[in-house]
Parts: structure tokens; C-alpha cells; sequence
């Protein structure tokens, strides 16, 4: 889908910032009439597959000339925090691999990247294990947020203890769990570079872990950084037939198909209740952005999305 074009980055910028309108005729308000009403807005940011596109595509790129890069995605980043300081920025997978960046620099400059944006977490990708899990290892100092997956078992490898099935996050009073899973990688990566990694089926997994998030752990609201796929034409699991089989998870950040969603899909879970399924393609061409809002008792009443180019 190719969403709206902008002349430049500042009339990007204009039209991202003024964006604060809504779903379901909920009007936009400043912070002040915000606390008026004992309502807070939680503004979830995230990214997939940027395929450690650290510049933007060339001028005379036949699709997607001078789009993405990480410095205009920084500039966006910046932005929005001066408008809502209220933020949890998030990624699902496949940072690594794709220019002559990785190839020198194996992923550490990506992550170095990325913590100087402040994202806060991130869920495995099949190409994260391009150069191995040593190699995976070797650059998570480099990076300063959490590695999320819940359906890998990474128990005989030396990545054990260094990826968490979920993390919570407390802004403002409002308690986010995320939970990270991942396609299933034989006969997708090379097994010499993910070694005794076991896939595991991550619905039942994944249910189980948003059910400790949701009703154990308290938390308000619950997201799934997925790297299956948006769809596929076969049976395999993807985030589209993940969604209707799942539980307690209010939205879906997913990845591996580069699939271009102008604004998240909503379908009924398994229990009737709204689960949204969102992606923005891939390279840091779109930056994703999703607005919810919070009443008093931390009740979600309300969601605005925006994905846009950048």
C-alpha cells in the first residue's frame, strides 16, 4: 500500500504533529485538557525489518527515492516526544542485514542507533541470526533495550538468560506488558547460525505469557512484537491467523513480510474482544504510530493510528 506522499520532511513533520485526532470520534486534546479528564494518552512508536538501512534509499531508487534512513527517523522520533513525552518506541525484528553497513559493522552500529533514539525494546528476526549467535551476542552491549521472545527456547545455546519472554514498562501510572515471538527458522536460516535454538508453536506459548501479563502481572495493556509474517497463502502461522487464536493481547506489532499497513487491522480474538494487527513495511520507510488513550481506572477507551512515510 503506498500511503500519502510529502513534498519534504517538514511537511511530514506538519501533518504527523497535527495528527492527534481519532478513532470512534474521540477529539484530539492538549495534555492539559487530557489531565482534566483524568484521560492518558500512551503513544506507541515502532518499526520492523529496517534491514540496517542506515541511510536513505538513493535519489534515482525506482520506489523508494530518498525514503527511510535512520536520521529522518530520528528527526520524527524527536518530534512526537516534544508533543507527548509519553512514549514506548518499539521493533520487530530483523535489524540486521541489507547494506555494506552490516557487512562492516555486523549490527553494532545499528544498536548504537537505535539506543540513541531510545527504543525501548526489540523481538528476534530470522536475519538477526545472519552471522550467528555469537555474533548476536557480541553486539548486544551496543544495545540499550530489552531483546523480547517468548517462543524460542534458547536453553542450550549461549544466548540463555539473555533474551526475556516479556518485559513490563510503566509510563505514567499505566502498566504495558510486551511479549516477543518468531517464525520458525529451519529451513529458513542456515542451523549452523542458530545453533540448539528450538522453535517452539507460539500460540499457546504466546497466550500463556499475555495471561500472565494481563491477569498475574496486572498490566493495562498488552503488546506482541511479532516476527511470523503478515499473511501467507499457505497454512503456515502468521500474525493474521495468530490474532484470532489469541488471548489478552491488545495489539500485534509484526514483521518478515515487508507488508505496508496504512493502519492497523482490527480482528476479533478468540474471545470476541478486538486484537490489533499492525506492520510498517520495512527499511525505515514508514515510522508506525498508534495513540492509545487510558481512562482514570486505566480502562482503554480509545486508539488513533498514523503510519506514514518518512
Amino acid at each position: 500500500m503506498e500511503g500519502f506522499k510529502y513534498q519534504n520532511r517538514r511537511d511530514f513533520l506538519k501533518y504527523f504533529m497535527g495528527t492527534s485526532a481519532v478513532l470512534a470520534g474521540f477529539p484530539a486534546m492538549s495534555k492539559e485538557m487530557l489531565a482534566a479528564r483524568d484521560i492518558e494518552r500512551l503513544t506507541i512508536l515502532y518499526t520492523n525489518d529496517v534491514h540496517s538501512r542506515i541511510e536513505p534509499f538513493p535519489a534515482n531508487d525506482p520506489k523508494f527515492a530518498n525514503l527511510g534512513g535512520f536520521a529522518r527517523r530520528a528527526a520524527v522520533i524527536e518530534q512526537v516526544r516534544k508533543e507527548n513525552d509519553n512514549i514506548l518506541l518499539l521493533d520487530a525484528g530483523d535489524i540486521f542485514q541489507g547494506t555494506p553497513y552490516f557487512n562492516l559493522f555486523h549490527g553494532e552500529l545499528e544498536y548504537k542507533l537505535m539506543s540513541t533514539m531510545q527504543y525501548d525494546a526489540t523481538t528476534i528476526g530470522n536475519h538477526d541470526f545472519d552471522l550467528g549467535i555469537d555474533n548476536l551476542i557480541r553486539q548486544m552491549p551496543h544495545a540499550g533495550f530489552a531483546f523480547i521472545n517468548c517462543n524460542y527456547d534458547f536453553s542450550n545455546t549461549d544466548l540463555k538468560g539473555k533474551i526475556a519472554p516479556y518485559k513490563v514498562f510503566a509510563k505514567r501510572g499505566i502498566k504495558i506488558g510486551v511479549l516477543g515471538y518468531g517464525i520458525e527458522l529451519e529451513g529458513l536460516v542456515d542451523k549452523k547460525m542458530y545453533g540448539d535454538t528450538v522453535y517452539q508453536n507460539p500460540v499457546a506459548i504466546a497466550n500463556a505469557t499475555a495471561k500472565l501479563l494481563k491477569q498475574d502481572l496486572g498490566c493495562d495493556y498488552v503488546i506482541a512484537l511479532s516476527h511470523l509474517g503478515y499473511e501467507f497463502t499457505d497454512k503456515k502461522i502468521s500474525d493474521k491467523s495468530m490474532a484470532p487464536l489469541s488471548e489478552n493481547i491488545d495489539l500485534i506489532i509484526g514483521g518478515h513480510t515487508h507488508t505496508f499497513l496504512e493502519h492497523p487491522v482490527k480482528i476479533a480474538n478468540r474471545a470476541g474482544k478486538e486484537v490489533f494487527v499492525t506492520q510498517v513495511g520495512w527499511a525505515g520507510i514508514w515510522l508506525g504510530k498508534l495513540d492509545v488513550y487510558f481512562s482514570y481506572n486505566k480502562k482503554k477507551i480509545s486508539h488513533n493510528s498514523d503510519n506514514r512515510k518518512i
